[in-house]
């Protein structure tokens, strides 16, 4: 099925190359669909579009009122489309059909939060000059044409998490997809078009991150750039930024770690809970997840216990198609992210890791088609801080093992790390919980869970999973521009100068 993916100016269209790319399903490696191959000069009619858009006043001089009436619109065209954007988001990238439903949902709330958050604000924070006869007051204003450059773990998620607040705030914007997964991004921009958004203030430009992307952080008229993906290409996207000095917001992954104290596998339930959520952080949507806590920093006196049986667990994972009942987990994205996640559980098994689950490719079955990328689960033991498959993200479903025995070592691990996104303390110590919680830096730290998030709660890290923040306030501060009105009620001469 060929798509034109390429959207300007409210008109649909083919790359001015003429090039084309093949979309894989990550489940048999075979092309299912073809989409629009743009380059630099599709990148450049794009922001010429939304510059137009922006600079005309008729998005950012719509009245609140109307933007959130919009997105709220939106959210009802996604929970329309539930199923058949679930079932393009599992072709596409791979992940079950059940996780797309849970995807469409979030991002159904995602619109549906930033279109009640941006109808709460005044008209702006009045502020005490210490007069009677001056009125002083911040506003703020959008910040002009966004360049929004979204992974392919979670396309349609990770488009909303910027989209929507970049809608709510008035701007316009140019979104560039991996150009692996492209479907249901295109998919969204066709349903704001739906909703009445105005021609030329949502563009969508598919094709590769060193064409398309670089131009687009480049590009003069663009005035902030918010990236989502890997630390390699955050740090090319902020230099490509720089000369600009455009506004940039960076999302970059992390390494994260799940802390899990003997004491909250005291009993039965509390054991096989803290199992559980270790198979659910580690391994949900077969390791691709920024937030995945492909750590697990685990008391000594319980560990041989506890790996023994995650270990077991794993090994029952049902791996397959994800549009295939009963499938738990799907495949990895490509044979790239494949042969990587095989590179790194070579080097831990080299460097001394046990490995106690998986480590393979598995046989190819009815829901597993030859030919698919897929991996087994894998548990490696005996871990240390100086393995890369520790300290480096692997985007893959592998759960390294390390051990401590107070809880000053638990910290020191866990902090112990270049990223900083997300983290969870397992406990029955209510005030250890909160002592452990405050003390690890990172974005997100949960206790007695893991993976659950808000979208009026702040997401982002610290260190080098990256600058600035997505959803809650802070998500919807990205795009605006703070201004301060000054005004003088009665204006005098100053006689500074004496002539």
């Amino acid at each position: 099925m060929t798509r034109t993916t390429i959207h300007v100016d409210g008109t649909w269209r083919g790359a001015l190359s003429g090039e084309t790319r093949d979309i894989l399903d990550p489940a048999d490696g075979q092309p299912f669909a073809v989409v629009a191959e743009g380059g630099a000069a599709d990148a450049d009619a794009a922001v010429a579009s939304a510059r137009a858009a922006f600079d005309s006043g008729v998005w950012r001089g719509t009245a609140v009122s109307e933007r959130s009436a919009l997105l709220r619109r939106v959210a009802d065209l996604l929970v329309r489309d539930r199923e058949e954007l679930a079932l393009l988001e599992s072709r596409d990238a791979g992940k079950t059909v059940g996780e797309g439903r849970i995807d469409v949902d979030c991002v159904a709330d995602a619109f549906r939060y930033f279109a009640d958050l941006v109808l709460t604000e005044g008209a702006g924070r009045v502020v005490d000059a210490g007069s009677d006869t001056v009125h002083s007051v911040v506003v703020h204003e959008p910040v002009g044409v966004c360049a929004l450059i979204t992974p392919w773990n979670y396309p349609l998620l990770q488009a909303s998490w910027k989209i929507a607040p970049a809608l709510a705030a008035g701007n316009t914007f140019v979104v560039k997809p991996s150009e692996i997964t492209p479907l249901s991004t295109a998919a969204l921009i066709a349903l704001l078009s739906e909703a009445g958004l105005p021609s030329g203030v949502a563009n969508v430009v598919t094709g590769p991150g060193h064409t398309v992307g670089a131009r687009l952080c480049e590009h003069p008229d663009v005035d902030l750039v918010s990236f989502t993906g890997g630390l390699t290409s955050g740090v090319k996207v902020a230099q490509a930024a720089a000369p600009g000095v455009k506004k940039v917001a960076l999302e970059l992954g992390g390494k994260n770690p799940n802390v899990v104290f003997a004491d909250s596998c005291d009993t039965a339930a509390g054991f096989d809970t803290a199992v559980d959520q270790a198979l659910n952080a580690a391994f949900i949507h077969s390791g691709q997840v920024c937030s995945a806590g492909s750590r697990l920093i685990i008391e000594e006196s319980v560990r041989e216990r506890f790996v023994a049986e995650l270990s077991r667990r794993a090994r029952r994972i049902r791996l397959g198609r994800g549009t295939e009942k009963d499938v738990e987990c799907g495949p990895l994205v490509s044979l790239a992210q494949l042969e990587r996640t095989e590179e790194y559980v070579a080097s831990a098994l080299g460097d001394g890791a046990v490995l106690r689950s998986g480590g393979a490719r598995p046989e190819p079955s009815k829901t597993r088609p030859a030919g698919g990328w897929f991996y087994e689960p894998t548990v490696l033991d005996r871990c240390h801080r100086r393995m890369r498959v520790v300290r480096e993200e692997v985007f893959g479903p592998v759960l390294t093992v390390e051990t401590f025995r107070t809880e000053d070592e638990a910290v020191a691990l866990a902090n112990d790390t270049d990223y900083g996104l997300a983290g969870a303390v397992w406990t029955a110590d209510a005030a250890r919980a909160r002592r452990v919680a405050g003390r690890l830096r990172h974005g997100t730290v949960w206790i007695n869970d893991f993976h659950p998030y808000l979208p009026q709660a702040e997401w982002g890290g610290f260190g080098k999973s990256g600058i600035g923040r997505e959803l809650g306030p802070s998500g919807l501060a990205e795009y605006r521009e703070a201004k301060h009105i000054y005004q003088n009620l009665a204006p005098r001469p100053v006689r500074w100068f004496s002539g």
